[in-house]
């Protein structure tokens, strides 16, 4: 077995596209009877028809038909030498075995037999290649964008993410959950660009949030501790474009107390979402340029308070899911539309987002779209809040 075949074992996740070592296609099984129902087809319009001139040379597509429809290499020459048989019967049965056209068909018929034989093989190869190269994106997802578990502390929460790169796991989005003595902490951000640069800045955000949510009691240091790892991710690497490159992102608080705090810089506001009242954007009053453009000492976003009741939900996405424009130009309606589908768990909300999302375009989306969904609920918590004030552990800090 693999290394990679055994860390797919280990993760028992699904990973996309055929397994790796495996044959596989989008073809039914019954699409392998095609070619022999093409050349039943072929025999019956030649014999049963009483025509004087042969449709043998229409035996030449069955190999052919066998490559597109099979992803097993022998299966176009076992076709290929049906034609064949067929080949001389029909010429037998017309008398034409010396002529120059039973022979230009049997030689048509080994060479497209060859050719769909050849045709299989490689392309078994790549489906093999991409599969591969899959699994090593789902693994670096997995690594890089941990799961986000469906109860963080008071909180519930769900994350949805596509990447616009085809065949990827993985993209410029970023997102995290960690449980700090603080509170619950997340962060949504952007990276600009795309590729292999975007997933380097995104490695090297995530990286430094992960240690300074449970580090700095204050949710604007995390922001200033996050632009000092950038800047300094960027130039010790020597990050090509590293004088255009920056990260917009949002940092939220969910405190024990019921306490929301938001830092933004330069992301999307957040959606509350409370009842059956409309859809609000906690928008900053104060503006604040994301990542990257500042000079680190500089950053210190505002902080915004808000009270959180049991049931409130807080919707954090990136510009992959406001920026989706239908056929007609028509940027995606975000709060028009969450009232019609915010009627169930955080992850059945965000996957009809992301299918509504789909439907407003029409098609794959053309950008990386991110979406976190955090539910107060703190209910089920009366042990946590006992340990918690039982060490003095105080939420006014968060």
């Amino acid at each position: 077995m693999s290394a990679t075949g055994w860390i797919r074992d280990v993760l028992h996740g699904p990973t996309p596209g055929p397994v790796p070592g495996t044959v596989t296609g989008t073809w039914p099984k019954t699409s392998h009877a095609l070619p022999l129902v093409g050349m039943l087809l072929i025999l019956s319009l030649d014999l049963l028809t009483g025509t004087q001139v042969s449709v043998e040379p229409a035996l030449t597509a069955v190999p052919a038909l066998a490559a597109v429809v099979s992803r097993r290499t022998w299966y176009p020459l076992l076709i290929g030498a049906l034609a064949e048989v067929c080949a001389f019967g029909m010429a037998w049965y017309h008398g034409i075995l010396g002529q120059s056209v039973h022979a230009a068909t049997v030689a048509a018929i080994v060479l497209i037999a060859g050719i769909g034989h050849l045709s299989a093989t490689l392309r078994i190869r790549q489906e093999r290649a991409l599969a591969e190269a899959q699994l090593v994106a789902e693994i670096a997802r997995r690594v890089l964008l941990r799961p986000v578990p469906e109860r963080v502390g008071p909180v519930r929460a769900a994350v949805r993410y596509a990447a616009a790169a085809a065949d990827a796991a993985i993209g410029g989005d970023l997102y995290e959950v960690v449980n700090t003595r603080y509170g619950v902490r997340a962060v949504m951000g952007d990276v600009r660009g795309k590729g292999l640069a975007a997933v380097e800045t995104a490695a090297a955000v995530l990286g430094a949030f992960r240690e300074a949510a449970h580090q700095e009691a204050a949710l604007d240091r995390v922001a200033g501790w996050l632009a000092v790892s950038l800047d300094r991710a960027l130039h010790e690497n020597e990050h090509p474009g590293v004088d255009e490159e920056f990260v917009t992102l949002v940092l939220v608080c969910v405190r024990a107390d019921g306490v929301l705090e938001i830092a933004n810089c330069g992301h999307p506001a957040p959606v509350l979402l409370r009842g059956e009242d409309p859809p609000r954007l906690l928008a900053a009053d104060e503006t604040v340029p994301p990542l990257g453009v500042l000079d680190p000492v500089d950053v210190r976003p505002p902080l915004q308070l808000v009270a959180a009741e049991p049931g409130d939900r807080i919707l954090l996405y990136t510009d992959g899911v406001i920026e989706a424009r239908d056929h007609g130009g028509a940027f995606y309606p975000l709060t028009d539309r969450l009232p019609l589908l915010a009627d169930d768990g955080p992850g059945d909300i965000l996957q009809r987002l992301h299918d509504d999302v789909v439907r407003h375009v029409g098609h794959k989306l053309g950008d990386d779209a991110a979406m976190l969904l955090l539910q107060f609920d703190p209910v089920a918590l009366p042990a946590q809040a006992a340990y918690s004030a039982a060490r003095g552990v105080t939420d006014a800090g968060c």
